[in-house]
């Protein structure tokens, strides 16, 4: 099974360069998670066609969202309990303040907000944040985070560049 993870994309509509992303690196995927930032309504809309997609609401994401998105989200997908969020505080304390918000019986927690790439564990907790797809605040290119899980259900991830 393959999860395609991105956050923190600000962009106000669909442009070339995400529909090329798109199609090439989640369109195939089992599952599309999104953390948050996605910023507009069309944005949304544009994620939105496909079969599987999920978001959390982020912090700067405009009003008419939260009538579809919640800040914190959870996923069960074969048998996987993932959460989603944007994230909230300190950049230091982000993937904890997540962490913690979901619990223990999470298998993956993603999360966003920090536009740096993150895949550790954090009080028992596989946490995920897949940077930002257009600008991230560490020395690595914008990417899409993918996990590949096996039939024990193992995960693993890698974080391909898009540029």
């Amino acid at each position: 099974m393959k999860i395609a993870v991105i956050s923190d994309t600000h962009l106000r509509e669909p442009d070339k360069r995400l529909t090329e992303v798109f199609n090439k690196y989640l369109a195939n995927a089992d599952l599309l998670l999104h953390c948050g930032d996605l910023t507009t309504f069309s944005m949304w809309q544009f994620f939105c066609q496909h079969p599987n997609f999920h978001a959390a609401l982020g912090n700067c994401d405009e009003w008419t969202l939260s009538d579809y998105l919640q800040p914190l989200e959870s996923v069960n997908f074969h048998g996987l309990r993932i959460g989603i969020a944007h994230g909230w505080g300190s950049r230091s304390q982000v993937s904890l303040n997540v962490a913690q918000s979901f619990g223990p019986d999470f298998d993956l927690v993603c999360y966003g907000h920090t536009h740096i790439q993150d895949w550790s564990i954090v009080s028992g907790v596989q946490m995920l944040n897949p940077g930002s797809l257009t600008s991230p605040r560490d020395e690595r290119p914008p990417c899409v985070a993918i996990v590949e899980v096996d039939e024990e259900q193992n995960m693993e991830c890698s974080f391909v560049p898009v540029d």
